[in-house]
C-alpha cells in the first residue's frame, strides 16, 4: 500500500515483497526517480537515484586534461634558461633597478658576446628552463639577430607537421570501436561502498575518469599516475569489477612474480564477497594449476587474471578480454610491449605508474593519452625520513638496530646476485643481533616464497634484497630502507624504493649510500640531488619531470623532432606544439608600467621564495587565481606590501588583456592605455558594451596603435584597477 505513493500508472504490473522497517528492499520497478514519503517512513530510490552521485562526478570530471603548459621546470641563478623572445640565454641574478623613479625586480639574462637583457619579474612567464634532448648545455643566442627567429619557425614547422600526424592519430583512434560498458549498477556501488577505508578526492576523480573512458565506445587508453600506496590498486578494481559486471573478462598485468603475487592476494580479499573468478597466472603456478587457469580463461569461467609477461603467451586465450590493467608498463620489455599494442587496439586499458617514463610522460602532456593523477596521500600518512650517506658499516648497524628497536623490519637493497650471499653473511658479522634471509630474482620458486613470506610473517629483521622489491611489495611492519650503491640506480628505480616504506602510520626512514672511493658521475649526484629534494608525499610526478630533465628530453618526440627540441628547448617546444594542436596562438602583452611593483626582502627575505612568488603570480589567469595567491602568500608572509600588491593588478590585468589581442599596456601619470594589434580587434562587442558603461572614464585613441585610453585616478594602481574592471566587465560578453 506504501508504494502507492509513487506513481507508477505507466509501469507494468509487479510483484511487491513485504517491507521490513530498517532493511533495504529491492523492486524491479522501471521508476524513473526517488520519492521520499515522511509519514510512511519511506524512501524509495531508482536505479537513476543510486547513480546520480558517480554521474554528477564523471559529468563534472570526465575528460581531464593534465594542461602540458602547466608543466614548468623550475630555474634559478646559474641555469640555461629560454626567453620566447630573445632565446637563449645564462640566468645570472636579479636585480633590482630604479627606472623613472619606480624601483622594480629583474631577470638579468646573459646572452653570447656578453650581451645582457633585464627582463621584468612580472613577466617571468616568459621565460622557461631550458630542457634539451641529451641534457646537454646549448649554445647562447646572439640578441639583435635572426638566429632566434629562424631557430622557432623552424621549429613550428616541425611542431606543425607533428600536430597534423597527432590529429591523424586521434581520428584513426576515434574510428576504432571498441565495447560501451553501462553505468554503475546497485552491485557496482554497494562494492564500492565495502572499501574499508574511505577514498581521497583525487581517487574518487581518477575512478570518474575511467569510467566515462569505458562507458564511452572509443577504446580507453588512460595512465593513471599516483605515488606507491596512495590507491591506484583499489581504483583499478572497481574499473575490473565495472568490467566484469558486464559479462567481460579483465586483466592485471605486473613487471614481478612477488607483486603479481601481491595483487592476487588483495583482488581475492577485495572481491571474495561479490561472485568475481580471480586467478593468478605466474611462474610460482604448478602445470596443472596453469592448465586449469588457461582453460577458463579460454571458456570465460575466470572473471579477472592477474599475472606477469606470462599472460603475453600464446597460449593464453580469453573468451572476451574487456579491460586490461598494465602497472608499471615502463618495467616490461620492448618485445612485450609490441604484443601489449596488439591488445591495446580494440580493447580498454588502464596504465598504473608512480613515476612514468619521460616517453609515457610527454604522450600523456601532449593529449595523445588521457590522464589521470592521484596526488592525496591517505590521511595518517608520513612523508619518508631520507639521508644521503657515503656507505659504512656504522651507519647501516645503527640503521637496523634502530629500526629492530623498536619492533619494525628492514629492507637492505643490495643489487647485485653474484655476490648477494656475501654481503649478506658480511652483514651479520657486524649486525649479529638481526635476523636475516635472501631474496632475488633468480631464486627457486620455494626457497623465494620462504623468504618473502617468512619475512612478512616477523621471522626475519632483514631482507637482502635486489630490485625485485622495486614495485608494489607492501609490508607494513618494514620502515626502514637502506639501498647499497644507490648512485648505480635510476632516479625512477630511487623513488620507487622509498615507496616501499612509510606504508602504514609510522615514520620511516630511508638510506641512499654510495661508496666513498669511487667518482660519482654528475647525472647520479643530480639523481641522488633530486630524492632528497622530493620527499613530500605526491611526489611522483615531480620525480618523472626531474627526470626528463636530469637525462633529457631524448627522443620523446621521435628522432625527426630532436633537432628542433634542441634549438629551443623542451618545454618552449611542447608549447609551439600546443598551440598548433588547438589553433589557439596568444602573443605576449608588453607592460609599460610606471608604478614601483616589486617583492622587498623584508618582506620574502629568501632569494629562492621570491622567485617561486613571482612565478605565482607570473601564472594569475583569473580573478580567483589572484585571490588564490593573496592568501596563500598572506598566510606565509603576513599582509602583503603596497608594491607587491601592485604586482598582482598588473598579473591580473595583463590576464585579462591578452585574448581582447592587446598588445601593450601603459600605465604612467597620464592615465592608461591599452593598445591593440589590428583595429578590428575594438569591433568585439564585450569592449563595444565596457566602452558605453565606462563612458565617462575611457575613450578611443587613434593617433598611433588603436587603442582605448583611461583617465587618470590617485595612483596607478588605481588606474590598473579601473582597467581591469573594464576588462571584466567586456569579459562577461564572452
Amino acid at each position: 500500500d506504501k508504494l502507492n505513493a509513487v506513481d507508477l500508472a505507466h509501469a507494468p504490473a509487479i510483484t511487491v515483497p513485504t517491507l521490513t522497517r530498517g532493511r533495504v528492499t529491492f523492486v524491479d520497478a522501471p521508476i524513473p526517480s526517488g520519492v521520499v514519503v515522511p509519514d510512511a517512513h519511506l524512501a524509495v530510490f531508482s536505479l537513476a537515484d543510486l547513480n546520480a552521485r558517480m554521474d554528477a562526478k564523471r559529468g563534472r570530471r570526465a575528460r581531464r586534461r593534465v594542461d602540458i603548459t602547466e608543466v614548468t621546470f623550475p630555474f634559478k641563478p646559474g641555469d640555461y634558461v629560454v626567453h620566447a623572445t630573445h632565446g637563449i640565454a645564462l640566468f645570472s641574478e636579479i636585480v633590482r633597478q630604479e627606472v623613472a623613479g619606480r624601483e622594480r625586480d629583474y631577470c638579468l639574462l646573459e646572452y653570447a658576446g656578453g650581451d645582457k637583457l633585464y627582463v621584468p619579474l612580472e613577466q617571468v612567464d616568459r621565460i622557461t628552463r631550458y630542457v634539451g634532448p641529451d641534457g646537454a648545455n646549448p649554445r647562447l643566442t646572439r640578441l639583435n639577430t635572426a638566429d632566434w627567429s629562424r631557430a622557432t619557425n623552424k621549429a613550428r614547422k616541425s611542431a606543425k607537421k607533428l600536430a597534423f600526424d597527432l590529429v591523424d592519430l586521434y581520428t584513426r583512434r576515434s574510428s576504432i570501436t571498441g565495447f560501451a560498458f553501462g553505468p554503475d549498477t546497485p552491485e557496482q556501488i554497494e562494492m564500492e561502498e565495502s572499501f574499508p577505508y574511505e577514498p581521497t578526492r583525487d581517487q574518487l576523480e581518477a575512478i570518474a575518469d575511467i569510467k566515462a573512458d569505458m562507458e564511452s565506445a572509443k577504446p580507453m587508453d588512460r595512465l593513471l599516475c599516483g605515488d606507491v600506496g596512495f590507491g591506484k590498486t583499489e581504483v583499478a578494481l572497481r574499473a575490473a569489477y565495472l568490467c566484469v559486471l558486464a559479462g567481460r573478462q579483465a586483466a592485471l598485468m605486473c613487471p614481478s612474480t612477488v607483486l603479481s603475487e601481491q595483487h592476487f592476494t588483495t583482488a581475492s580479499e577485495r572481491m571474495k564477497d561479490f561472485g568475481v573468478r580471480v586467478a593468478c597466472l605466474n611462474r610460482f603456478r604448478t602445470e596443472r594449476e596453469t592448465a586449469d587457469i588457461l582453460a577458463g580463461l579460454k571458456k570465460g569461467s575466470v572473471d579477472l587474471v592477474i599475472g606477469t609477461h606470462r599472460l603475453l603467451s600464446n597460449d593464453v586465450q580469453f573468451s572476451d578480454l574487456g579491460l586490461l590493467i598494465l602497472d608499471e608498463e615502463q618495467r616490461f620489455g620492448v618485445e612485450h610491449k609490441e604484443k601489449i599494442k596488439n591488445y591495446k587496439r580494440d580493447v580498454d586499458c588502464l596504465t598504473m605508474t608512480a613515476t612514468p617514463i619521460p616517453r609515457t610522460l610527454h604522450l600523456s602532456l601532449s593529449g595523445i593519452r588521457d590522464i589521470s593523477t592521484i596526488q592525496t596521500p591517505p590521511s595518517a600518512r608520513l612523508p619518508v625520513q631520507t639521508y644521503v650517506a657515503e656507505e659504512t658499516e656504522t651507519l647501516v648497524r645503527d640503521a637496523v638496530l634502530r629500526e629492530i628497536a623498536r619492533k619494525g623490519q628492514v629492507f637492505l637493497l643490495y643489487n647485485h646476485v653474484e655476490s648477494i650471499y656475501a654481503y649478506a653473511k658480511r652483514l651479520s658479522e657486524f649486525v649479529p643481533e638481526a635476523r636475516i634471509c635472501v631474496a632475488h630474482g633468480r631464486m627457486e620458486r620455494a626457497v623465494l616464497e620462504k623468504s618473502v613470506f617468512g619475512f612478512y610473517r616477523g621471522e626475519y629483521d632483514v631482507l637482502v634484497t635486489t630490485t625485485i622489491i622495486e614495485n608494489g611489495i607492501d609490508l607494513p611492519n618494514a620502515n626502514t630502507l637502506v639501498v647499497i650503491d644507490a648512485d648505480r640506480l635510476g632516479i625512477s628505480q630511487l623513488y620507487q624504493l622509498r615507496g616501499r616504506v612509510g606504508r602504514g602510520s609510522r615514520l620511516a626512514h630511508a638510506y641512499f649510500t654510495y661508496k666513498p672511493e669511487r667518482v660519482m658521475t654528475a647525472a647520479a649526484a643530480e639523481r641522488l640531488k633530486a630524492i632528497m629534494q622530493f620527499t613530500e608525499l605526491g611526489s611522483g610526478f615531480k620525480i618523472a619531470m626531474r627526470d626528463l630533465e636530469i637525462r633529457g628530453a631524448g627522443n620523446v618526440l621521435g628522432a625527426e623532432q630532436h633537432g628542433h627540441m634542441d634549438k629551443v628547448g623542451y618545454e618552449l617546444y611542447a608549447k609551439i606544439l600546443k598551440e598548433e594542436l588547438t589553433g589557439e596562438r596568444q602573443d605576449s602583452v608588453e607592460l609599460d608600467i610606471k608604478a614601483t611593483a616589486f617583492i622587498p626582502e623584508r618582506y620574502v627575505e629568501s632569494g629562492a621564495g621570491r622567485m617561486d612568488c613571482y612565478k605565482q603570480i607570473a601564472d594569475i589567469r583569473s580573478l580567483a587565481d589572484y585571490k588564490r595567491v593573496c592568501l596563500s602568500m598572506e598566510e606565509t608572509y603576513g599582509p602583503l606590501p603596497a608594491e607587491t600588491l601592485n604586482l598582482l593588478i598588473i598579473a591580473v590585468l595583463k590576464s585579462y588583456a591578452a585574448p581582447f589581442g592587446v598588445r601593450k599596456i601603459r600605465v604612467d601619470k597620464r592615465g592608461g592605455m591599452l593598445e591593440f594589434s589590428a583595429l578590428n580587434a575594438l569591433a568585439d562587442k564585450g569592449l563595444a558594451a565596457a566602452m558605453e558603461k565606462y563612458a565617462g572614464a575611457v575613450g578611443l585613441d587613434m593617433t598611433g596603435a588603436p587603442a582605448i585610453a583611461f583617465r587618470p585616478q590617485e595612483n596607478a594602481a588605481k588606474t590598473m584597477t579601473v582597467m581591469t574592471k573594464f576588462l571584466k566587465f567586456a569579459r562577461s560578453f564572452a
